[in-house]
C-alpha cells in the first residue's frame, strides 16, 4: 500500500507548530529558517516585552532561547509515532542587555541521541551583538 501523503520530518512539525503556539505567538517569535539541525528564529522588538525602559526582559530572552532549543532540536530529527518534547535542562548566560531591538535565536546540534538531543543557541541582535548563550537538552518522543 502506498501513502499519498508525504512523509513529515521534524522541520515539518515546527514549520507547523511555532505559529500556532499561544505563548511562541505572544512574544512574536517567528523562524527565519529551520534547516537541518541549524535554525533562527526571530523575536521582533516589543515595548511589552521590557523590563524598564527600553530594556528586554531577561525573561523573553530566555524564551526565546528555550524556543530556539526546541525548533532546533526537532529540525532534522525522525517524527516519532507520539508527538511530544521537553526541554530537559538549560544553562543561560546573560551577556549585554538588549535594548529596543529584535532579537535572534540561533542554533546548533551538539549532539543528536536517540531521543536527547544537546543543542547550542547564540541570543544576538540583527547586527550580531551577543546577547545571550545557552546550552540546552531537548527530548524528543
Amino acid at each position: 500500500m502506498t501513502s499519498t501523503h508525504p512523509t513529515r520530518t521534524g522541520t515539518d512539525v515546527m514549520a507547523h507548530f511555532l505559529p500556532r503556539s499561544p505563548f511562541v505567538a505572544k512574544l512574536g517569535i517567528v523562524a527565519e529558517s529551520l534547516a537541518d539541525g541549524e535554525v533562527r528564529l526571530r523575536m521582533p522588538w516589543d515595548p511589552s516585552n521590557v523590563t524598564l525602559a527600553d530594556m528586554v526582559h531577561g525573561g523573553a530572552i530566555a524564551t526565546l532561547a528555550d524556543v530556539t532549543v526546541m525548533a532546533t532540536a526537532w529540525a532534522g530529527a525522525e517524527v516519532p509515532a507520539d508527538l511530544r518534547g521537553v526541554t530537559v535542562s538549560m544553562s543561560l548566560q546573560y551577556l549585554a542587555p538588549a535594548r529596543a531591538t529584535d532579537l535572534i535565536g540561533m542554533g546548533r546540534v551538539l549532539r543528536r541521541g536517540q531521543s536527547l538531543v544537546h543543542c547550542d543557541v547564540d541570543v544576538v541582535t540583527p547586527d550580531g551583538t551577543p546577547v545571550a548563550k545557552a546550552v540546552g537538552t531537548y527530548k524528543i518522543g
